[in-house]
This record gives C-alpha cells, sequence and structure tokens, in this order.
C-alpha cells in the first residue's frame, strides 16, 4: 500500500505490515502501533510467530544518506516504541528506538541477523528524542540526540550482502499494550553520510 508523500524525501513510501494509520501534514509524520505489534526474533532459540510484525513505512534512498527526524511516543505500555527502521530482507533488518524499556523512555537498537539482538543506549527525559539512521558504504550507523544538534554515536553494523536495496523508514511497536501513538517531525533526509561518526556532527 503506497503511503503518504513527504516532501523532505526524495523517495516514495510504502506501508509494511500491520496497517499503522499513517497520515502527513504540516511536516507532521503520524503513525499509529496496534495491540501486540513488534518486530523482532527472540535470541533465544524461539522462531518469529506468524502475527509478530509492526506498522512499517518504508522506502529506497539511494547511495549514501543520513534520515533524521524527532520522534515523540505516546507510552502507554512497556516497550511501546517509535523507531527508525532499515530492511533488508525478511530476517535481515534494524531498528533504532525510542521505547518505554520497560518503565523509562530509553534509546534501544536492536539489529537482526536470522536472530535479533537488544541493546538500550541511554534513557531519555520525557516522550521525544531525535533518532538518525544513515548509510555509509556497506555499513548503517544509528546515532541519537536530544536536541538534533549534538549527536551521540550508538552503533555502527552491517546486515550482510549489499545494502544497496536496503529500505529505510518509520516503525511503530507496543509488544505487550494495546497500542500506542507515535508521531515524527523536524524530518531531514541528507545525501552522504556524517563526515565523522563518533565527533558529535
Amino acid at each position: 500500500m503506497t503511503g503518504p508523500a513527504l516532501p523532505q524525501l526524495p523517495f516514495a513510501l510504502r506501508a509494511h505490515g500491520p496497517d499503522g494509520d499513517w497520515s502527513y501534514a504540516d511536516g507532521v509524520l503520524t503513525g499509529r502501533a496496534g495491540a501486540r505489534t513488534d518486530r523482532f526474533v527472540p535470541p533465544t532459540g524461539e522462531d518469529l510467530e506468524p502475527a509478530s510484525d509492526a506498522p512499517r513505512l518504508l522506502g529506497a534512498p539511494e547511495g549514501d544518506f543520513r534520515l533524521a527526524a524527532r520522534v515523540t511516543v505516546g507510552f502507554r505500555a512497556p516497550f511501546d516504541a517509535g523507531a527508525l527502521y532499515v530492511h533488508a530482507g525478511d530476517r535481515a533488518w534494524a531498528k533504532l528506538c525510542l521505547e518505554y524499556s520497560p518503565h523509562v523512555p530509553t534509546v534501544c537498537t536492536v539489529v537482526t541477523r536470522g536472530h535479533s539482538d537488544d541493546a538500550n543506549s541511554f534513557t531519555v527525559r520525557g516522550d521525544s528524542v531525535w533518532l538518525r539512521v544513515s548509510r555509509t558504504g556497506r555499513a548503517f550507523a544509528f546515532h541519537a540526540s536530544p536536541d538534533g544538534e549534538h549527536w551521540t554515536f550508538v552503533r555502527l553494523f552491517t546486515l550482510g550482502g549489499d545494502t544497496a536495496p536496503a529500505l529505510v523508514g518509520f516503525l511503530a511497536q507496543s509488544p505487550v499494550g494495546e497500542g500506542c501513538a507515535v508521531r515524527y517531525d523536524r524530518i531531514a533526509f541528507t545525501p552522504g553520510p556524517p563526515d565523522d561518526l563518533r565527533d558529535g556532527s
């Protein structure tokens, strides 16, 4: 299903997974995770349940880039989250989340290569934070920021193989709750990777 057009992005978006009720107006993208929606393959050996999915709004940028947005989550239950998401295959994807993890807003990352890992980065005051995903060659980088100016390096990784066809965009989740609303504003897309992944730029 075709998603809303975002003038900040030089590529079209398409909705994936359950209905996210995605809409865009006045510079703000909004979406909603339904009850018990998630995107996670447990590393403990359990398999991904067929219903284990979450609303995603994704497109295919070309070349190296930076995609950033301020993410605000209407937290209602543990692990409710809004995320930037990278998808390279059914079992090759990653998400950078602002997540209620489980009782404090936290910047979290998940990288899935067959099974998912799960790592908390740092806690956040309030219900908003800036998130950024960058592509640099074969690799992707995750950064987060309290103000959209100084960026904290969170993670550098690959998803295996050629990352050029990867889809990138937005995700909402509510793994154990009854759903939550997610808002993305200050959305910005810039060609090229950061000059330095670790100097705050």
